[in-house]
């Protein structure tokens, strides 16, 4: 993993030094940050920042494949070749749903 850039130089770390969390002169095993303490506990403000993100973004697209299942489970088509078709579409896009939930730790 990288070190933090620029942006979250300005944009993470600064404001945290500024809300009055002490930055460690220990540096972070992934990223190279330096670990913060506030209230009692060590963290990495860019490891935790990147990890709200990826999350996020998992929901985003998790989101996109739900209204898509909802599309098609309203849209059965009548043709039972079609129909097969559609049910499978709506059994890969479950699957890809399942494996989203795993990447979030569900």
């Amino acid at each position: 993993m990288e070190g933090p850039t620029e942006w979250e130089m300005r944009n993470i770390i600064m404001p945290l030094m500024l809300s009055g969390a002490k930055m460690l002169d220990k540096h972070c095993p992934k990223c190279g940050s330096p670990l913060f303490e506030k209230d009692g506990r060590v963290f990495c403000p860019v490891c935790e920042y990147r990890e709200k993100q990826r999350k996020g973004e998992i929901k985003g697209v998790e989101e996109r494949l739900r209204e898509k299942l909802n599309e098609l489970a309203n849209s059965l088509p009548e043709d039972i070749d079609e129909l097969e078709k559609h049910l499978r579409a709506m059994e890969k896009i479950m699957e890809l749903l399942e494996r989203y939930k795993k990447l979030e730790g569900g």
